[in-house]
């Protein structure tokens, strides 16, 4: 890791970049291919907005959405022909012919979405000696069945009698009686995981069995023994420590009090309804719905009550039907996300500043700003709110990642309200500055969500559970700081002093929400020299020789999944549009636009186009949990290139220049050093 030469991160001086000088009149010129491509791209991406001011594009993930989806229903008894149809036309297609499926285009086989999608394929009635099925549990059985999967996916076959309760991780409801200083308090996991943790201690508690459909003796390495015990490891490590309070915590579920207990489910009960949003999901994303849902359902909720009813509702809205008749299960929807993203991409691409469509983009942005309090205010309980969630729903999780891009979209707009502009930013500023964590950076959603405990937990095998702070999040962060006349601002260096700080020995940063190096290189180096560091400093040479290294032969970048996990795939992997762009951005923020890398992704990107001015892009860009759960945003195969191409055409965005909502100075130099306190 690295610091400033002067081992500060104060030395920044005036932005130097080439990007706004000469120009390349056959790449970027009226006629050249740069330009003929950002014109299509544009075009492509207009007559995608909606009516109402929004993007989204599909979200696209894994078949344990679909699967789960079957299940869910399987399991309150609504699960319909159509729907299972639909659902395996999907499942079927996404199979591997050794009989695996991936969680990721062109990923290796995983164990876990195997045994969930083939029982959703035998709820859809394929039979085990069909070809295909038997392809899958020779699969399965060859890397230790059911036994060997990860623990969600042996709660969903207890829930039919396929795993035995007593083998699963114990996960009691009076979790929820611990303070918030206290640890494993349900504070200290992410804002997905305890969303999804407080159903699951219901139906811990409750251990449901509803009548199996079907046998799966054909998924366990030996049927007569399906549940084959795990050693216990040692008590000095961590791993001992925890088996071993998992064993306690068994004790208790047979003598816990029952005044207690039903004290602990009508808390989480009440914990549940709270937080269901406005058009009935939990915090925009599925797999919270669907553990609320089975949660209620356990505590007699009928799936006529109007909370059990429009969350079932919510789910249907996740679904995406294919032309072939499938139907996919979207776990998340990124309308704030996209929408922003779509903004700054067009306005770069030398949109007018009062084009209706990004006056529409704002209109629709500003009616999405979350003012009311969330789970964020556990940790910072004086701050006021003010910010925007990914989600069309989540006012009870906004997260800094889309503040800060909302943000820079809104700097980038002659909106025909300034002063409502300028409120919304200043709320939105205020809000990020007191969600610095104290090591100054930025997490997702929440500040100083660190503990290094929750990921410790046994039950805790289905990814990433806490919310620490990462470079990709604070240079956003940075970034929209920068532009607003921040740059100076003492909690603005601290986050420039992380970056720095984290920064790899390759050149590199790390991407904990895009794949990966490139996405995080992508991200830190914009705005660092918004910010003013110049580009002959150090870091930034790093991260350009870096980028160099890593491009590949036909003058794209690409980053495989792989990379989280071994250190060979780092910077390496297909081509694909979206890296790509990331790369560019990094290249031209650092002075780069003259260079044969720039002019090598630039051709790539114009070369690749389709003719409807899209790209396409089936590798997973983007990340849930590292690894764990990846997403292919279906949207940023086209906002990002459009964003490289139109930077490279007009040049960089300059930081400090026209305000949000003002046409004189930065919403910064209203708002003054005191604002949100320093940490």
């Amino acid at each position: 890791m690295t610091a400033t030469t002067d081992g500060s991160a104060g030395a920044v001086g005036p932005r130097a970049t080439a990007a706004s000088t000469t120009r390349d009149t056959d790449a970027s010129g009226p006629d050249g291919p740069a330009a003929r491509a950002l014109e299509r791209g544009v075009g492509h991406l207009l007559a995608h907005q909606d009516p109402a001011g929004w993007w989204k594009g599909d979200l696209e993930t894994n078949v344990t959405m679909d699967a789960e989806d079957l299940l869910l229903r399987q399991f309150l008894g609504i699960l319909d022909a159509d729907t299972t149809r639909a659902t395996a036309l999907h499942v079927r297609r996404l199979q591997y012919e050794d009989g695996s499926w991936p969680t990721f285009h062109d990923g290796p086989g995983e164990l876990s979405a195997t045994v969930e999608a083939y029982v959703a394929l035998r709820l859809a009635g394929d039979p085990p000696e069909a070809p295909h099925m038997a392809r899958a549990s020779a699969w399965v059985r060859a890397r230790g069945g059911i036994a060997s999967a990860r623990v969600f996916t042996r709660i969903w076959l207890a829930l039919f009698g396929w795993w035995r309760w007593d083998d699963l991780p114990e996960l009691p409801p009076e979790l929820l009686f611990l303070p918030k200083w206290f640890p494993l308090n349900i504070y200290d996991f992410g804002c997905w995981a305890r969303q999804t943790i407080v159903p699951l201690t219901v139906v811990s508690a409750t251990r449901p069995v509803r009548p199996a459909p079907f046998p799966l003796d054909e998924l366990h390495t030996d049927p007569a023994r399906p549940n084959p015990p795990r050693p216990l490891a040692p008590a000095t490590g961590w791993d001992g420590l925890f088996q071993r309070l998992d064993k306690a915590l068994r004790l208790y579920h047979r003598v816990a009090p029952r005044a207690v207990r039903r004290t602990a489910m009508n808390l989480a009960a009440r914990w549940i309804v709270e937080r269901q949003e406005n058009d009935g999901c939990w915090g925009g994303i599925q797999p919270p719905a669907v553990y609320s849902i089975i949660a209620l359902h356990l505590l007699g909720y009928d799936l006529g009550h109007p909370v059990v009813r429009a969350g079932l509702e919510s789910l249907d809205r996740f679904a995406v039907r294919g032309e072939d008749g499938s139907r996919m299960i979207e776990a998340c929807q990124s309308p704030v996300w996209d929408t922003c993203l779509a903004t700054i991409a067009l306005a770069d691409a030398g949109l007018s500043p009062d084009h209706p469509a990004l006056v529409k983009a704002v209109d629709w942005m500003l009616d999405e700003e979350i003012t009311r309090t969330g789970d964020w205010a556990v940790q910072r309980p004086g701050l006021p709110p003010g910010g925007w969630a990914f989600e069309f729903h989540n006012d009870t999780y906004p997260d800094i990642d889309d503040t800060a891009e909302v943000l820079l979209a809104l700097r980038r707009v002659d909106h025909p309200d300034p002063a409502r502009v300028r409120a919304a930013a200043e709320r939105g500023i205020r809000w990020t500055l007191g969600m610095q964590s104290r090591n100054g950076a930025w997490g997702a959603f929440d500040a100083d969500n660190t503990s290094a405990f929750p990921n410790k937990l046994p039950f805790c095998d289905f990814g990433e559970v806490i919310d620490p702070p990462s470079a990709d999040v604070t240079a956003h962060v940075v970034e929209m700081l920068a532009h607003e006349g921040l740059a100076q601002d003492p909690r603005t260096r601290r986050g420039i002093a992380w970056l720095l700080a984290e920064q790899e020995p390759n050149g590199a940063w790390f991407g904990r929400w895009g794949v990966n190096y490139v996405y995080g290189t992508g991200s830190v180096l914009p705005a660092l020299t918004a910010a003013g560091l110049p580009v002959a400093h150090p870091a930034v040479r790093r991260a350009v020789h870096w980028l160099g290294t890593v491009q590949n032969e036909d003058g794209g970048w690409g980053e495989d999944l792989r990379s989280y996990r071994e250190a060979e795939w780092i910077g390496r992997g297909a081509s694909t549009a979206s890296q790509t762009a990331w790369a560019l951005l990094a290249l031209l923020a650092a002075g780069e636009r003259e260079s044969e890398a720039v002019r090598r992704g630039v051709a790539w990107l114009a070369a690749t186009q389709r003719e409807d001015g899209s790209w396409d892009e089936p590798h997973f860009t983007g990340t849930g949990f590292p690894w764990d759960f990846s997403i292919n945003y279906h949207l940023y195969r086209q906002v990002f290139p459009v964003t490289a191409l139109g930077r490279y055409v007009h040049g960089e965005p300059a930081p400090g220049g026209a305000p949000t909502g003002a046409p004189d100075a930065p919403v910064g130099a209203s708002l003054g050093a005191p604002l949100g306190g320093d940490r």
